[in-house]
């Protein structure tokens, strides 16, 4: 089991409740980025600085993922890439995607797209908080007592 990074758009803040899980656990955390990021160290972190192209680290995070992993991103057709590969995926806000809704959530994040781009305002996501720091800790710590349990009981 790993914990995988989109770390180029994650918050610092889960980032770094990313980390101190990995180290209390002994989990081995990747966070990939085209960047070096502070405050990626310690036992069991891995930074991988990806190459500066369009979709680098988010083809690292889908090759490194798999079964028993959790990834934690943002990034909706990514998010559908690795649950394709068997990993559970939550965003930095907490938000758990599935099969069962990642295609619902892609078709609507498309369609504001479209609304954007055609002069209709949409409102943008609001800043990272202490409110949305503690429901992705919240997420964070329900997936890996999932995943944890799942691997001490098979």
């Amino acid at each position: 089991m790993r914990i995988l990074v989109d770390a180029d758009s994650c918050p610092r803040a889960a980032r770094d409740l990313v980390a101190r899980a990995a180290q209390r656990l002994g989990i081995v955390a990747v966070f990939a980025a085209n960047r070096s990021l502070p405050g990626i160290t310690g036992d069991h972190i891995v930074m991988e600085i990806c190459p500066a192209t369009d979709g680098a680290a988010d083809d690292r995070l889908a090759e490194l993922a798999g079964p028993g992993d959790l990834a934690i991103c943002r990034d909706l057709p990514l998010a559908k890439r690795l649950l394709g590969k068997g990993a559970a995926v939550i965003d930095d806000r907490g938000r758990a995607f599935s099969a069962d809704n990642i295609d619902e959530l892609i078709s609507i994040r498309d369609f504001a797209v479209g609304l954007a781009e055609n002069g209709l305002g949409v409102e943008r996501t609001a800043g990272y908080g202490r409110r949305e720091s503690k429901a992705f800790a919240d997420a964070l710590d329900r997936q890996l007592r999932r995943l944890t349990a799942g691997k001490r009981d098979g």
